[in-house]
């Protein structure tokens, strides 16, 4: 129980790091992806925090099994480096001993995996996907970034705005806009307008469902200056009409639907959603059988040797699983998952027997 206690907190302290600077790399890379979009009017900055916290079992899902190999193999590789192995190894802490201890230690990460792939993982993607929908259907005012010209209804109209705020009654508010219609965005044949107004809001008409940018103080230009049919007009308030926002049916992706809803569907792309959330448990069980051998490192070498040949390991594996899902999708057989976690637990377990899984990945016998 105390070599227990001792290994299991080297390796969920390893793997604990492991994770956090992978989850962070992850974040801040889908976080600069949608920053962009932000920055671009595509959506609205105050829902980026929301989408990325949703979105978050997703990234657990395929970091956390990384994590653990890396976190096993940084851990024994340690102490074989320092001979601490070596002493477990005298005390009659076998390679078989050591692989049941391993086995204890991710189960904690398999349960994990459990609850993050067959319930927080579908929820949040769902409460993400949700946001995302709704992103679609702000109007124009939603959208736009105080400081920065953007372009609606394919270059009819710009909008840019000074600063952005609340209104009296509670929704957005422009303050200082300048709006410009071209001929391609008003009426065929039209002259290009010019609005400055003092502020802009959105409306919406109760009877017809309607939506406007109400302006307010606005001084309006019609026609190009020193035309004949030029002309400027000064109002307390005018209103724009906006497009209608884009319906959208309720559809959703099979990562999203919830897990019992896949159980006992003949549709062959949830089947192989229901068995690729199922394979991805396993993962922690399997990976911690294969990260036995593959730590074992020579004291001259040190522990940071395995790590490369390990996170390849770990790509090929999921690699699979998800050529597996594509193929199970297709009509193939839900079987394929099973057999390749059969092939590297079988390949896990050779490696312990015989001291080696390869010359390039383990170590030579002998040593």
């Amino acid at each position: 129980m105390i070599v227990f206690r001792y290994l299991a907190r080297q390796v969920l302290q390893s793997t604990a790091v492991v994770a956090l600077i992978l989850l962070a790399v992850a974040v801040i890379s889908r976080f600069m992806q949608y920053l962009g979009e932000a920055a671009s009017g595509q959506k609205a900055a105050d829902a980026l925090f929301l989408i990325m916290l949703y979105r978050l079992p997703e990234f657990l899902l395929v970091i956390l099994p990384l994590a653990l190999l890396l976190g096993i193999v940084l851990s024994y590789g340690r102490m074989y480096a320092e001979n601490e192995m070596v002493s477990l190894m005298g005390a009659g802490i076998g390679q078989t001993r050591l692989t049941r201890i391993t086995l204890g230690i991710a189960a904690v990460a398999m349960a994990l995996m459990g609850v993050l792939s067959l319930g927080a993982a579908p929820w949040g993607m769902r409460q993400a996907e949700a946001i995302v929908q709704g992103q679609e259907e702000l109007t124009e005012l939603d959208l736009i970034v105080a400081g920065q010209f953007r372009s609606f209804s394919d270059g009819g109209r710009v909008t840019w705005t000074e600063r952005t705020g609340n209104s009296g009654a509670g929704g957005r508010e422009l303050r200082n806009v300048f709006v410009a219609v071209s001929g391609a965005g008003a009426e065929s044949g039209a002259a290009p307008v010019i609005v400055f107004a003092e502020s802009a809001r959105p409306m919406i008409d109760e009877a017809t469902g309607a939506r406007f940018m109400r302006m307010e103080n606005v001084a309006q230009y019609d026609g190009a200056p020193g035309s004949a049919g030029f002309s400027v007009g000064r109002f307390d308030a005018q209103s724009i009409l906006l497009p209608q926002p884009a319906e959208f049916e309720a559809t959703l992706e099979q990562s999203t639907i919830a897990t019992l809803d896949l159980i006992g569907s003949a549709d062959p792309v949830h089947a192989g959603e229901l068995q690729w959330r199922l394979s991805l448990i396993l993962l922690a069980p399997v990976l911690g059988v294969l990260a036995v051998p593959m730590s074992r490192v020579q004291p001259r070498q040190g522990r940071y040797i395995k790590l490369v040949p390990a996170a390849f390991l770990y790509v090929v594996y999921f690699a699979l699983l998800e050529f597996c899902r594509d193929a199970v999708e297709d009509g193939g057989s839900p079987y394929a998952f099973w057999l390749v976690h059969a092939v590297f637990l079988a390949l896990a377990l050779i490696a312990i027997r015989q001291g080696r899984m390869s010359r390039r990945l383990f170590w030579k016998p002998g040593t």
